[in-house]
């Protein structure tokens, strides 16, 4: 296994060999921006469908962000067949990028045979632009997934179908996290390169505190395991209590330079501010979590928080932790001396 150097997060030739990829996070706001504000020309704005049907990248996300609100039936679809009671009364959103899969466009022809509305994001001179109807298009730019489902969702709020996203301020948001991140921002006030250094050279459990935040620490967990090539776990406190039960706490006076039979396990909190609790003051997402802290405390078990403004919408939180994951996971990439590259394989469609 590497060795992590916690000098090379503030060498500066090292850091300008990882150019590419603290660029590629530092321009996520960016990106944001060049995708907002579309919506294709043919769309009914007065439609109201029987349901939505989400397929693409990241069509998870945008069922998580829907879901809470949509006031119809949304389902996140990941096979290459639309089911059998989509028709001219609902919705089909495709995000399908630069080059989609086949099934993807099999998906996008047979909603059109079918007659149902379609949104299409994808690229103007993608397979999936030739395939659909011009007044369905939502022509991208980017190839950014994340950048592109922000788009999608500012068009849905705007059809009645989600909660308020603006792209501008997600984007403001991804602009913080890379003003605080920057890589010439030293370790002493940067709080990435910091879980940098508390995930080094440890087994990394990762959880969150709703559903976006869970799915940003999935993210941020597939990040890690490219960067330093060992296991991630992201998973609901219940899922990760036998795992921190299992570490027996440290010994004060042990030889911290002393080789380890196993990593000690670190344990990091995506926390997105959302409200937690029922009117009975009972936890209605991950309700283990407070005990797994607890016991992680008791363990000597370290626990990170990234947290995000409780003022920000859904969509600027999520990006915020998103961001901050990543830009440690570079980090620990740099560390390791094992950098990642720009567009990093773990954005996969349909995830």
């Amino acid at each position: 296994m590497a060795t992590f150097d916690d000098s090379r997060l503030d060498d500066p030739v090292t850091l300008n060999a990882a150019d590419a990829i603290l660029r590629q996070l530092a321009m996520t706001g960016s990106r944001i921006r060049v995708e907002a504000g579309k919506l294709p020309a043919g769309l009914d704005t007065q439609f109201q469908p029987r349901g939505v049907l989400v397929v693409g990248a990241e069509n998870r996300l945008i069922r998580a962000v829907l879901e809470p609100t949509c006031p119809v039936p949304l389902v996140a679809w990941p096979l290459d067949t639309l089911p059998a009671w989509v028709g001219p009364l609902d919705l089909v959103v495709a995000l399908a990028g630069d080059d989609p899969n086949p099934g993807l466009l099999a998906n996008v022809l047979e909603a059109t045979r079918r007659g149902a509305q379609l949104i299409v994001a994808a690229a103007a001179d993608s397979p999936a632009a030739a395939f659909s109807p011009a007044r369905a298009l939502l022509p991208t730019r980017t190839g950014d997934p994340l950048a592109v489902a922000v788009a999608v969702l500012e068009g849905l709020q705007r059809l009645g179908l989600g909660p308020i996203v603006y792209a501008e301020s997600v984007a403001e948001a991804a602009d913080v996290v890379a003003e605080e991140c920057g890589p010439f921002r030293d370790l002493s006030c940067n709080p990435a390169k910091e879980l940098a250094l508390a995930l080094a050279e440890r087994q990394v459990l990762l959880t969150g505190t709703s559903v976006l935040a869970s799915r940003a620490a999935r993210r941020v967990a597939e990040a890690l395991r490219h960067a330093s090539g060992q296991a991630a776990l992201a998973a609901d406190a219940a899922e990760l209590t036998p795992v921190v039960s299992a570490t027996h706490s440290g010994d004060l006076f042990a030889d911290p330079y002393e080789a380890q039979e196993s990593l000690c396990p670190v344990l990091v909190v995506f926390d997105d501010q959302r409200p937690n609790l029922d009117a009975t003051g009972t936890a209605t997402f991950n309700a283990a979590l407070p005990a797994l802290i607890r016991l992680a405390d008791a363990r000597g078990v370290r626990v990170v928080t990234l947290s995000a403004d409780a003022d920000l919408g859904v969509m600027d939180r999520y990006v915020s932790l998103l961001q901050q994951g990543l830009y440690g996971a570079a980090y620990l990439s740099i560390g390791l001396d094992t950098p990642l590259t720009p567009q990093p394989d773990y954005w996969e469609p349909g995830r």
